[in-house]
Parts: structure tokens; sequence; C-alpha cells
């Protein structure tokens, strides 16, 4: 055989090794173990084959309505989540609101999926992000569109565009943002997802839910001063498409779920791109433990968004980017669904059952390992 032909033949060898390997990631990316079994299917994860209702028990006559943002509390156990609302006899495959309505939206549920505490009323329309800080404060963004306020019985007031911190407790501390004016200055938001703070108590803001917002990540003071806006409308490196969530790794690497271009970006804290991820499907929210596990819960992918790609939970390394386990969408997969049916908000316990909330199904599931 004539050097060239061998060489031919070597590149059409590595070429065929390289599909095979980028076959198998797929593979492995796609349908993974599964380790974890939804406690509606259990009996307070006591083990496979026992049947339990859901984990969430709201109070008696309420309905459960869209979970937001979810996270667990500083002792590791309780649960936060934004329910937002209910009981207007929204259907299932839609998404509830607050406007109307005299419930609490922030609920803080016990291990045992009871609500030990509650606050909110009458001060959101469509509540989104939520973020414990080291003190046990809760920020939650505000992403409504400032169109809708909260009406009767108290009158009606401008709403959105903003971010809250509360105590424990409910007492509003910090207001960030105009309410009911979009902006893209230093002192303005345009429907922000989600909010996390560092150990230094800076404040880090993803700017913009739609792709036709400010697309930017907003760095702030503990104090609420501003300090610098990175990130930008676009599809190339360090930009952004319509940003729906941010966690914080061990080492203060921002992890921001660039929803609308399909990928996580990394950021570290002063704004500098580091690099993107595509192997976790099309992110709505990032988590990461204390044990270097990152999960991104996918509730877009579709025939249509992302094709190719599955519904569901991919939990990897958070230092490789590997997807060691997928748990698939159980309610609707790989069937279209207008505006995504999965979990959008995502977050896990100390004991690492994972929490999953999810908006249209309008259901707040909790995953316990089984193997």
């Amino acid at each position: 055989m004539s050097m060239k032909w061998r060489t031919a033949v070597t590149l059409w060898l590595g070429a065929a090794m390289a599909m095979a390997m980028t076959l198998q990631t797929d593979v492995q990316t796609q349908s993974g173990s599964n380790p974890y079994r939804s406690v509606d299917g259990l009996q307070a994860g006591q083990g496979p084959g026992r049947m339990g209702g859901p984990w969430a028990k709201l109070p008696p006559g309420r309905k459960m309505g869209s979970p937001g943002g979810i996270e667990v509390d500083v002792d590791g156990a309780h649960l936060w989540a934004i329910i937002r609302c209910g009981n207007d006899g929204t259907p299932l495959g839609s998404q509830t609101y607050c406007d109307n309505s005299d419930l609490d939206p922030i609920l803080r549920f016990d291990p045992q999926g009871n609500v030990v505490a509650r606050f909110g009323s009458r001060m959101f329309s469509w509540p989104h992000g939520l973020h414990i800080d080291r003190d046990g404060n809760l920020w939650v963004t505000e992403a409504g569109n400032g169109q809708q306020t909260p009406g009767a019985p108290k009158p009606a007031k401008p709403v959105g565009h903003q971010v809250f911190k509360f105590s424990p407790q409910g007492k509003l501390l910090m207001t960030l943002g105009e309410a009911g004016v979009p902006g893209s200055d230093s002192s303005h938001f345009n429907a922000p997802s989600d909010v996390i703070t560092n150990s230094n108590g800076d404040i880090f803001v993803v700017d913009g839910h739609t792709a036709n917002g400010n697309n930017r990540i907003v760095k702030l003071a503990k104090d609420g001063k501003f300090i610098k806006a990175f990130g930008g409308t676009g599809h190339g490196p360090g930009q952004l498409f319509g940003p729906h969530a941010i966690a914080m790794d061990a080492s203060g690497r921002l992890f921001i779920a660039d929803r609308g271009n399909q990928r996580i970006v990394i950021f570290d804290q002063d704004g500098k791109y580091l690099t993107r991820w595509t192997q976790f499907g099309m992110p709505s929210d990032i988590t990461i433990d204390g044990n270097g596990k990152i999960y991104v819960a996918d509730s877009e992918s579709d025939m249509n968004e992302n094709a190719g790609w599955e519904k569901g939970i991919r939990i990897g390394d958070v230092k490789t980017g590997w997807v060691e386990a997928f748990i698939p969408d159980t309610g609707d997969n790989p069937p279209i669904t207008a505006g995504g049916s999965g979990a959008e908000a995502i977050t896990v316990d100390r004991q690492g059952n994972i929490f999953a909330g999810e908006p249209r199904p309008q259901r707040l599931l909790k995953y316990v390992k089984v193997r």
C-alpha cells in the first residue's frame, strides 16, 4: 500500500474513532444511568414498589400552582420554594400567576413536605428566581412585565423588573430596580431571571428572561451599588441569549443557564469568559452541591427546540463536565410541548435528594437515590 493510501486510511480510521467516541458520549449524555426515583411513586423514599402520594402537601384548600425558583435552606433539610399561587382554574400545561390572588407565593417545606412558613401575599405577579444566602436570607426576582398588577382588595400597584431581599421571617430588607419599569442602565433590570450572592455579599443578577431582554449579568456590591455588567446579546463566546439561571461552584466560578443558546456559559466573578458547555442540554436551572456534582434541569429540548436531545435532569462532575446520570422527563418525552413540560427549577438537599419544580405540569417533585 502506498504512503498516500496509508495516510488516507489512517485519517479515515481516526475520523471513524472520533465519531464513535462522540456517539458514545451522546448516548451517555442522553441515556446515562438513572439511580433516582420520584417519591410520588415511593413512600417517603423507602423503596421501589411502595406507592405514595405527592411529596409536597399544601395547606387545606390550596391547589398547586406553577413552581418558580426552589432552594434548600441553610440547614440542608428544609426547602424554600416559589409557588405561583394557583387556585384560579388554570389548566395543566399553562403557567399560573399571583395577580388577583391573596395566596402567599413563598413557601417553606419541612423534610416531610409540609408547609411550615409562608409569606409574600400581594407582593408579586410572576416571581421567578430564588436564592438563599449564607445567613438564610431569601433573594427573589420578580420577572413580571410591569403590566400586570396585583389588584383588589388592595389598590393596584406596578410590579416587575425587580430583585428583593427578605429575612427568613419575610421582612423586606432590600429592593433593587424600579417597580414596573424596565431598563438597561445601572439601576434598572428587564425581567430578571435569577440572583446569587458570594461569600463577600456581592450580588449577581441574571438580567433578562427572554432573548430580547438585556442578556447580561449585573454585579452589585452587598449594599446594592452597581459594580459592572457583562455578557451581552449574542451567540458567541461570553454572550447570552435568554439566560435563565445562575449557580456558583466552590472555586467561585459562575455557571449561567444560557437557555436560548442551548448551553452553560462559565465566567469568573469579574466577568471574564472561561468556557461553555453544551453537554447538559438546554438548561433552565443549575445547582451545584458540596460534593462537586452539578445538576442541570432541561425543560425545553424537543423536536423543535434543541432537536435530538431529551428533556430531563442531567447530573455530572462540575470539574470535568462529564455527565454521569440522566433523569428523563416522565411527563412528556419526547413529544413537542410549546414552552417546555419538565423541570425549570432544581435543588439538592444534604442527603442528596433532588427537588424539581415543573411550572406547566404544576408539580413540585422530590427524587431519592435508590441505587
